[in-house]
């Protein structure tokens, strides 16, 4: 689908890769066009994995009358070709990853590009998670947990085996398209991670910015959902490594290795926050990497072929 009349010198283009999100869709894709980046150097990407529920429809719905140009194109062939969709048919200088769980403040965007004109050797730039209070305990458990992986500094070595991710980050589109793009062949997790390796490989800065933004992913998580989830990474994460072996040491993703960084991670975000919800973190932590790790043992019977 294309709305609008045909658009020059585009900036930004935003890139959304989503699947059966009924329930955060609308919420996700109004926050996009309620931006207030000049709208005639934006464009909208939306890859779906052909959902089953009303995301489509919403999707249409909601594009109806919007002043943004935007596609919405078809691939349920993994993230790594559907991310790769975005890359090659975006115009913009930047792409601004939104998931259709997340919400962006209407100066996502501006702040965002002001920051990569500012710092032009910097390839991508994550925005920050809000850590408001989810909708349960877990939630928000999870939503802190997140947080507490991305305090370190993405300019040191350390950095090397931690990984951004791509909602709620902005990439040089040249810096994407110079290091080939996201791989096909990696259809789950670690197609971000994948990237990120090679952009920061060719030179490219990689950080955090102040720049917040809401992330739904985690409303209304269930310990069964934690699990699936978390197992569904372990087995994706197999073939990540299949192609960058020796980027995580094993003994690392083991229970008693998982409570002691989830003790770090308490005390840490404890003088930030002050919420004595922290403290259950290495207990969760002890159950997510359990789940990844048998995941990723039944991820030994895939093969794995990259495909750039």
């Amino acid at each position: 689908m294309n709305s609008g009349s045909t658009i020059h010198n585009v900036i930004v283009t935003i890139g959304m890769c989503t699947k059966n999100s009924e329930t955060t869709i609308r919420e996700a894709i109004e926050s996009v066009l309620q931006q207030d980046f000049p709208h005639e150097r934006l464009e909208l990407i939306i890859v779906d994995g052909y959902s089953k529920d009303k995301t489509l429809a919403i999707l249409k719905q909601v594009l109806k009358n919007t002043d943004i140009k935007n596609n919405i194109f078809h691939e349920n062939e993994g993230l790594g070709r559907a991310r790769q969709i975005v890359v090659e048919n975006a115009g913009g200088e930047y792409i601004v990853w939104v998931d259709g769980d997340m919400v962006i403040p209407k100066d996502f965007v501006k702040k965002q590009v002001e920051f990569m004109k500012q710092h032009p050797k910097v390839g991508i730039a994550k925005g920050k998670m809000s850590l408001d209070p989810m909708d349960n305990a877990l939630a928000t458990l999870e939503a802190l947990s997140r947080a507490a992986s991305k305090m370190i500094d993405y300019q040191s070595e350390k950095a090397y085996s931690k990984v951004l991710g791509t909602s709620g980050s902005i990439y040089q589109t040249r810096a994407a398209m110079q290091v080939g793009g996201f791989d096909k062949g990696l259809k789950g997790y670690g197609e971000d991670w994948d990237i990120e390796i090679r952009v920061r490989a060719a030179g490219w800065s990689l950080v955090t910015t102040g720049t917040k933004y809401l992330d739904y992913e985690r409303s209304g998580l269930t310990w069964k959902s934690l699990w699936r989830r978390y197992w569904l990474r372990g087995y994706h994460n197999h073939c990540f490594l299949h192609k960058n072996r020796g980027l995580i040491k094993h003994y690392r993703m083991f229970p008693p290795a998982a409570f002691v960084s989830g003790i770090i991670h308490a005390h840490k975000l404890f003088k930030m926050t002050q919420r004595k919800i922290v403290f259950l973190l290495p207990f969760q932590y002890i159950f997510k990497i359990t789940a990844w790790y048998i995941g990723f043992l039944n991820g030994h019977s895939d093969s794995y072929e990259p495909e750039l």
